[in-house]
């Protein structure tokens, strides 16, 4: 304990050295991204904080109310900007001071901080989407597990593990219903959590861990829903429509089962899509979107899709294959300019700032353009997944690959498109897992206490004989 104690004071001013670059990294982040780089969807969102157009769930709700409430404490669209950015550059500050303290490496622990510098992180920073969101929300979770892993030598109180296991399951639980399918990247982070908190959980930490993390999920969620209310959309719908206009055929589609309309509909986006080349996303690229959206049609395209997807499973396979590898080996979008042209009268702040992003950013596109790929990453999280080391960082390095290549390979069934926003928490993750296995080479795992057994061994003794019998 003495020697944990000299470490942690010698650690202290390095530490306060590292947040100092943090917050400068996150001023100028902010400054290069004022007031946010904004999509179509993002301004959509935007919309819908605002009040002008009605909430719907197309896309998450959670970050349009969330937008909607920092405008009314700030009057500024730029807060959401700024919560991001310090979000994020607050989780690296974080993650370094652990390095720092784990290790002793104050190259180590700048390289943790680097890594928001590098051009496949820094070009979405500050872009408002649901994904970059889902990623900083992870990236956050990632960090309470690393205090919890730096804590857990000194045996912390259990208020203060229960406490960073709540604070943790609020970032996952966000990352969740920012973006649904960072479920599967979120459950890798949720358990290294856990780990990194008890060491060796007991049976009964992790049910009541597992029920802490569905509340965090189910309450906002039912919140939401009941005092929100979002007009439903049927977004899910969009998959099963690409399926269908690429999978089948045109004489297919024109016998199909389903009202006219919706065949004429269906006929008519498969020419379309063929005729334009676009591979996927078919209800903005080549749909004949009625008033109501997918609302009237996604009953007659679910049930569609249901019976004809059995009987076209090599085509189907093919197609989401074809769609894959071109989001692995063909991967887009990877950098967002500004603002896209609005009728809201917002524009970028600082047009030079925009620039200089745009010229470091593409041109490393252009350079190095593999750390812009789907399948560097995919690679690179299954080393880390199958390699992970022996050191200190051993089981959050395995669980950033896990979490990382269950984000990617999840995406095989539902992607709607080849972006790189959908591998981006495996670029930060992946990027961070990898730093963390050359740093963590020579240092000895911490030790493995059992908090979680001694806690159920407490609750048993203080519950009734029968408070387990059914």
């Amino acid at each position: 304990m003495g020697q944990t104690g000299w470490m942690r004071r010698q650690s202290r001013p390095w530490v306060w050295v590292l947040a100092a670059v943090a917050a400068l990294c996150c001023l100028g982040t902010i400054l290069v991204f004022a007031p946010g780089y904004l999509s179509p969807d993002s301004l959509d969102q935007l919309r819908q904080a605002e009040g002008k157009q009605p909430l719907t769930d197309w896309h998450p709700p959670v970050l349009s109310l969330l937008w909607r409430a920092l405008i009314a404490v700030t009057g500024s669209i730029a807060a959401m900007l700024v919560l991001q950015c310090l979000v994020f550059w607050a989780a690296l500050w974080v993650l370094a001071g652990c390095v720092w303290r784990l290790t002793a490496s104050r190259g180590g622990s700048l390289a943790v901080l680097g890594i928001g510098l590098t051009p496949f992180v820094l070009t979405f920073v500050g872009v408002v989407w649901k994904d970059v969101h889902a990623a900083f929300a992870l990236l956050a979770a990632c960090a309470v597990a690393f205090t919890g892993l730096l804590l857990r030598d000194s045996g912390p109180r259990p208020a203060v593990r229960w406490g960073l296991l709540w604070l943790g399951v609020l970032f996952l639980a966000y990352a969740i219903l920012v973006r649904k399918n960072a479920v599967v990247a979120a459950i890798p982070v949720f358990v290294m959590l856990v780990l990194a908190l008890w060491g060796r959980p007991g049976r009964r930490t992790w049910v009541m861990c597992t029920a802490a993390l569905v509340a965090g999920l189910a309450v906002p969620a039912a919140a939401i829903s009941l005092f929100a209310a979002p007009l439903q959309t049927k977004q899910g719908a969009q998959i099963m429509l690409d399926d269908l206009v690429h999978v089948l055929s045109v004489d297919e589609l024109r016998s199909a089962d389903v009202p006219p309309a919706l065949r004429d509909r269906l006929v008519v986006s498969a020419r379309e899509c063929e005729r334009v080349g676009a591979l996927s996303d078919a209800y903005w690229a080549c749909y004949p979107r009625p008033a109501d959206g997918l609302r009237g049609d996604s009953g007659e395209i679910t049930s569609l899709w249901l019976r004809e997807m059995s009987g076209h499973v090599p085509g189907y396979l093919q197609y989401r294959l074809l769609l894959f590898t071109t989001l692995l080996f063909e991967t887009d979008y990877a950098y967002k300019a500004g603002i896209t042209r609005n009728d809201l009268g917002i524009e970028v702040a600082h047009p030079r700032l925009e620039d200089a992003l745009g010229t470091y950013v593409k041109g490393m596109i252009e350079d190095v353009p593999w750390l812009f790929r789907g399948w560097f990453w995919l690679a690179v999280a299954l080393v880390l997944a199958v390699r992970p080391g022996k050191g200190v960082f051993a089981m959050p390095v395995r669980a950033l690959g896990i979490s990382s290549a269950a984000y990617i390979l999840g995406y095989l069934p539902i992607m709607p498109a080849t972006d790189y926003r959908y591998v981006y928490w495996p670029a930060i993750a992946c990027a961070l897992g990898l730093l963390l296995l050359w740093l963590g080479r020579g240092t000895p795992p911490p030790p493995l206490k059992s908090p979680g057994a001694a806690a159920d061994r407490t609750l048993r003794a203080q519950q009734p004989a029968d408070a387990g019998g059914q």
